[in-house]
């Protein structure tokens, strides 16, 4: 038993993806946003966030908050690379997108990552 507790699930894990938060308690900064009572956390707790972009250095947290939105509404989260993804991975992802619709009636969060 390690003194750490089961630690085998975040072996070979990225940093960044260990200390992610894992609720919006836990997400640091954008009170004006996200604070109780306020309109992303409100559309949030409503299970039906609006289309948005954000925008902010690496590092800053955009990915982290489209996790958290897509895991609070119930929704599969996709991302895809603007860099790297042209319209055949698009077109891919919204072909996904629809069939989890269909299949499932379940919601898709597309996340177009820097």
């Amino acid at each position: 038993m390690s003194l750490f507790g089961n630690t085998d699930d975040l072996a070979g894990r990225p940093l960044a993806d260990r200390m992610r938060p894992k609720t919006l308690d836990g997400y640091i900064g954008q009170h004006h946003l996200l604070g109780e009572g306020k309109p992303l956390r409100q559309a949030i707790a409503s299970g039906h966030p609006h289309s948005m972009i954000f925008w902010g250095p690496p590092g800053t947290g955009k990915t982290t908050l489209g996790k958290l939105i897509a895991g609070y509404c119930d929704m599969e989260f996709i991302t895809i690379s603007a860099v790297l993804a042209g319209v055949k991975e698009v077109r891919a992802a919204v072909t996904r997108a629809q069939q989890l619709q269909q299949e499932q009636g379940r919601r898709t969060l597309l996340f177009v990552d820097e």
